[in-house]
């Protein structure tokens, strides 16, 4: 057996350190050291996206890469979108409000996928917004209420944006 390695990380803006195998995936590490259990598992082969996150800005899917790998990385999971509070972020209310879930199964992946697509691109258009939902596998919605909710949040975030602008002005 090997000699689990100290590794540390940045999740959600807080400092963790832990002890891993070299052959822990970040998604089992994340649920069961971290108890981060919104990065959910699916096919553990990178194909259905569930397990989307960012690791330094980038979605990456976490059943790929080792704990190991993100020693010393930046990560963000679902459960980093919502504010200290418990307000809900732009993408998470426009989920919400467009009925862009059902048995929410595969939300985190998609929220995060599309938190990267927006951060990037603010405006993006429906062939645009369509290359990233290919990239995640829901078996429920048949997407329409989840390229609407994109929309919406989009609008939201620019939204926010401009009157956060306005305020500073």
């Amino acid at each position: 057996m090997s000699e689990a390695r100290r590794i540390r990380m940045t999740v959600n803006g807080f400092a963790y350190e832990g002890l891993a195998e070299p052959r822990t995936t970040l998604v089992d590490f994340l649920r069961g050291e971290l108890a981060l259990t919104g990065t959910h598992v699916g096919c553990e082969h990178g194909v259905c996206g569930l397990c989307t996150i960012l690791v330094d800005g980038v979605a990456s899917r976490s059943c790929l890469m080792l704990a190991v790998q993100a020693d010393g990385a930046e990560i963000m999971t679902v459960e980093g979108l919502a504010s200290e509070d418990g307000t809900l972020h732009p993408i998470q209310e426009a989920f919400r409000e467009e009925h862009g879930l059902q048995c929410g199964f595969c939300t985190p992946g998609f929220l995060m996928a599309i938190y990267e697509l927006l951060r990037d691109n603010p405006r993006p258009n429906d062939d645009e917004i369509k290359d990233v939902l290919g990239g995640q596998m829901c078996r429920c919605t048949g997407y329409q209420s989840i390229l609407r909710a994109v929309h919406v949040a989009a609008a939201k975030m620019q939204a926010s944006h401009v009157a956060s602008t306005t305020l500073r002005a």
